[in-house]
Formats: C-alpha cells, structure tokens, sequence
C-alpha cells in the first residue's frame, strides 16, 4: 500500500519545514502550506530532488478566510492526504495591554481558527475512512500562565485541550491526534515576535524538536512534549487533572462557598 500524503501547514521555515524534510524522506508525498511561495518552491524542489517524492505547493496566508477554505477544500477532498500536520502559528511581542485589538484577532484566527477548520476537514474524512492521524504543534506556555502570555499561551492551552478532546472522540474510530508541546525552539517565531533567539537560555534545535515529536507519532502517544525530562510528570499533573472531574457533577457547591460552613 502506498504511504498517506503529508499536509504541513507553515512549511515555509522552522519546525514545518523539518517535518517536511522528515515526512519526505520516509517516503511520503507532500503537500506543503505557507504564505512565502519562494520559500514553499525552494523547500519542495530541494525534497523532490533529495527524497524523490511528489511535493505540491500550496500557497496561503491562514489568517484569511478563503485561504483557509482553499486549504480546507484539499484536506476534504483528496482522498491521498491521510496525516495532517497544524504547525502555522505566531506569537506577539509585547503585554497584552500593549498589543492591538487587530493582532490579537489575526493571533487567534491563526493559532486557533485556522487549526480548528483544518482539523475539521480531515476528521471528518478521516473518521469515515477509519485511519489518519492529526498532528497539532502546542506549547508548553499554554501549561504555564504564569509566563503571562495571555494570548498565545491561550491559544496553546487551547491546542492542548482541543487535540486531547479530538482523541477522546477520533480515536475509537482509527484517527490518531497527537498534541506536541515544544519550549523555546530555534525558530523564526522569535525574530516576528521581536526576540533575540540567541539571547534565550535552553533553545531546542527544531531538528531535535521535530526527530523527538516524531518518536510520539510513532508511539502513538496523545501529548508529546520533547524538552520535558520525565513524562510522568505531566502523566502526573494529568492524572491529578482527571481526579477532580468527579467533582464537578455536585448539585450543591463546596461547602466553602456555602455560608455558616466550615471551608
């Protein structure tokens, strides 16, 4: 059986890119996703030529609603896509009473809209045909609000929980949804958000960022995250996550809310 084609959204550069590289080089057909097309041509060439693959470009800006449907059209209706990486997102510089009501919009109509749309389309034929696999590239800041990056660590929190649920609901019928939670990765995120990448302590290669994900993939694993040492802390933080939720299903509130109760 020939193997499913990749759909990389954010191929251009980055962590994209090396999935790009990586899917190729497995033997996989592409189909790779971005706004810079010079970059898009570049990459692809360089992986036909390389890899000796089918690689077709496909340029879009997935802040704007009918790239987004264009995109969401091919995962629909082409039968050979049957992984699907949700990598494009961005970042903004700055406190949130500092960034504009504008970038916040474009923010998460890319790190959430977009991701959503798309994995929309491919779980739906996916879940049909009993197999796929749905990659979506988080973060660690959306576990740690405490980094007070409210928006984009909104956003990854919401990649988390939305890849989680997606799971829960695909997996039974044969579609595999993997969140990966990169930290600090070398990646252009950091010079559009007005960082200096060699200023950050800890900096993952995305090479290594991208061969650690792929591990999960193939393990099957729900939630990757590379820089994290043991994961049976986060096994543990999820676990404790999981204990509450009988909790919730009380008719009355917790007697600490309750008055003339003791806490």
């Amino acid at each position: 059986m020939s193997k499913p084609t990749v759909l990389i959204t954010g191929a251009s550069t980055g962590i994209g890119a090396t999935y790009a590289d990586r899917f190729a080089r497995r033997g996989h057909a592409l189909v790779l996703v971005a706004r810079d097309v010079a970059k898009l041509e570049a990459l692809a060439a360089k992986l036909r030529a390389e890899a000796g693959v089918a690689v077709d470009v496909l340029p879009a800006d997935l802040t704007d609603p009918a790239d987004v449907a264009k995109v969401e059209a091919r995962l629909a209706d082409d039968a050979a896509i049957g992984v699907l990486i949700n990598n494009a997102g961005a970042s903004l510089p700055g406190a949130f009473t500092q960034q504009s009501g504008a970038d916040v919009a474009r923010l998460v109509a890319l790190n959430i809209s977009a991701v959503t749309v798309l994995a929309n389309a491919a779980a739906r034929r996916f879940a049909a045909e009993g197999q796929g696999a749905i990659v979506n590239i988080g973060s660690v800041v959306g576990l740690a609000p405490e980094f007070a990056m409210a928006v984009y660590g909104g956003s990854k929190a919401y990649v988390l929980h939305f890849s989680q649920a997606l799971q829960a609901e695909l997996g039974p019928k044969g579609v595999y949804v993997q969140a990966v939670l990169p930290a600090a990765t070398r990646t252009e995120i950091w010079k559009k958000s007005g960082r200096d990448a060699d200023q950050i302590p800890g900096l993952m290669e995305v090479d290594d960022l991208v061969d650690a994900a792929l591990v999960g993939f193939d393990r099957r694993e729900p939630v990757t995250i590379p820089p994290l040492p043991d994961h049976a802390a986060f096994e543990a933080f999820d676990n404790a996550r999981k204990a509450m939720l009988p909790g919730f299903g009380n008719a009355k509130p917790g007697a600490r809310y309750r008055a003339n109760e003791p806490a």
